[in-house]
């Protein structure tokens, strides 16, 4: 894996570093040599937030944490990026070049939750959707008290996203082909 970081507002320490390489180890044999690992550390006012983003042949893991020490946030971030690679642990088996998956998970797990092997749909709803600007998407999005709107964007006439992040600020998803 080729490992990226980044330091917003903060200095990153060597054995921060060391301690990111050795708990990103543990995700080595789900991904292969080119999986590019981005690490972004941001200091805002007391709290550090640590970022990691892992992509490998079209998948993407992100998580991201926020605590008052930085070795915190990284352990809080790496058991995320855990419960997410056990959830889609059937599109990870088919990747795996060696090694048994159920063995790595009972290696690499301190947490015991329960295992989602299907998505269950409760509910499905179509939208009528129109072309309108960004602006009005998000004046849309708020009206109807969501945290996400699907539209037809006036000025690309494709398919786009408004969300509302955890920051406050809002989003914008625009597909784009690999």
């Amino acid at each position: 894996m080729k490992i990226t970081y980044t330091a917003r507002k903060v200095n990153l320490r060597e054995n921060f570093k060391e301690r990111t390489e050795k708990k990103l180890l543990k995700f080595g044999k789900l991904f292969s040599e080119d999986a590019a690992v981005n690490v972004v550390v941001t200091l805002e006012k007391n709290r550090q937030t640590v970022e990691i983003t892992i992509r490998d042949n079209g998948m993407v893991y992100r998580a991201e944490s926020t605590m008052p020490e930085m070795n915190d946030a990284l352990d809080k971030v790496t058991d995320i990026l855990m419960r997410q690679i056990r959830k889609n642990k059937t599109r990870l088996e088919k990747r795996i070049k060696t090694g048994n998956f159920e063995e790595f998970v009972a290696q690499n797990s301190e947490i015991n939750e329960p295992e989602d092997d299907d998505y269950k749909i409760v509910r499905k709803k179509q939208v009528l959707i129109k072309p309108i600007s960004v602006d009005e998407a998000i004046l849309e999005m708020n009206m109807i008290n969501h945290s996400f709107f699907m539209f037809i964007n006036a000025e690309t006439d494709e398919v786009n996203v408004v969300y509302k992040r955890a920051d406050g600020n809002y989003g914008l998803l625009e597909s784009a082909v690999e």
